[in-house]
């Protein structure tokens, strides 16, 4: 089996390389990525892309058609990755995220792929304080990066048929341990806070809700769609993915995390703006789906998990809101030293290493 998986030098992309090794074993994996963040690995022994047998430094608006050749499936990471640069980069994320996506996805059937996996997000929900959303809620995408996840899905769907399997998975907020660690997100940022000095900073009023998964689930759940049992009706599925006990305000993860590193003070803006992004999700559907699939690590192990790796890794930049950690910041510092263009591509010089 052959299995390409775009987006693999990022944040979920070693924990899928891992879980895909692990369940075939005898398979070639193929990883495509930009490297915008491949410097920013956090306590790393050796490379994580060691774990995949071939590694391509492309951009994923210029995939060649000819890499997709004999691949039996491909798993789609690749994305410019939260609503921060979603908004600092609006066009270009609508050209990676939604455009290139769908090229990627029309190469692949031409070229017969089986499977297609897409990383999709709940944050198209947008604001859904009233009740959890299914598969069928309303979306209301309030962001450049939720509006590209609604408009790849509805293409995918068109796209879809018994010999091109499409599976968009709907993730929540991802969390959890990374080889190339993120702290743009909720709740490792709040293990962050803690680790580095003992306070918490919350920067809404803390009410808004969040689902989360650990990124070891979500290659649990990418493992799923690759391999799942397609009936009549379903060459398309979009499914919510997590647990519906990880539906959480955004306070009560700062108090779990409060609870497992003593001593730690949570401060509330009181102040703050409404978190228009607030919403809950079921997950039932996952459930009947994937049942052999479902998420394993919960609140608590993730934090802990978060906890003593920081602390191995000697972690205590109080400023780590202006780091490497932060995507944001990555591509803007790469920015500035000229080495990216506007439109997010390597400048002219520098595409020696990129195919």
């Amino acid at each position: 089996m052959k299995i390409l998986i775009t987006g693999n030098m990022g944040y979920i992309g070693p924990s899928v390389v891992r879980r895909l090794k692990a369940s075939y074993p005898n398979s070639t994996l193929i990883g495509f990525d930009m490297g915008y963040f491949a410097n920013c690995l956090t306590n790393e022994e050796i490379l994580p892309e060691c774990n995949v047998d071939l590694q391509y430094f492309a951009d994923i608006r210029k995939c060649p058609k000819e890499l997709l050749t004999g691949v039996d499936a491909v798993v789609h990471l690749a994305a410019i990755s939260n609503d921060p640069m979603g908004n600092t980069f609006e066009d270009v994320t609508h050209d990676i995220n939604f455009l290139s996506s769908i090229e990627l996805a029309k190469k692949a059937k031409e070229a017969g792929v089986k499977r297609f996996v897409y990383a999709s997000s709940c944050s198209m929900y947008g604001s859904a304080d009233d009740a959890p959303r299914t598969e069928t809620s309303p979306l209301n995408p309030l962001t450049a990066y939720a509006k590209s996840k609604v408009a790849t899905e509805e293409e995918l769907e068109k796209i879809a048929d018994k010999e091109f399997v499409v599976t968009s998975l709907r993730f929540a907020t991802a969390c959890g341990m990374s080889e190339r660690l993120r702290l743009d997100l909720v709740l490792n940022d709040f293990v962050a806070c803690a680790v580095s000095s003992k306070k918490i900073t919350i920067l809404s009023d803390g009410t808004p809700w969040r689902p989360l998964i650990n990124i070891k689930d979500m290659a649990r759940a990418v493992d799923w769609a690759i391999k799942r049992q397609v009936a009549d009706g379903e060459e398309f599925v979009a499914v919510n993915t997590g647990s519906d006990e990880w539906n959480y305000q955004v306070k009560d993860l700062a108090e779990a995390v409060a609870r497992v590193i003593p001593g730690v003070d949570i401060s509330i803006n009181q102040n703050a703006q409404p978190d228009k992004r607030s919403y809950r999700v079921s997950f039932d559907l996952y459930k009947k789906l994937a049942p052999d699939y479902q998420p394993m690590v919960d609140l608590i192990t993730s934090i802990k998990e978060l906890k003593d790796s920081m602390e191995a890794m000697n972690f205590n930049n109080t400023d780590f809101r202006n780091s490497k950690f932060m995507r944001l910041k990555v591509l803007t510092g790469l920015r500035s030293k000229g080495l990216l263009t506007e439109n997010l591509e390597w400048t002219e010089g520098k595409n020696g290493r990129y195919m």
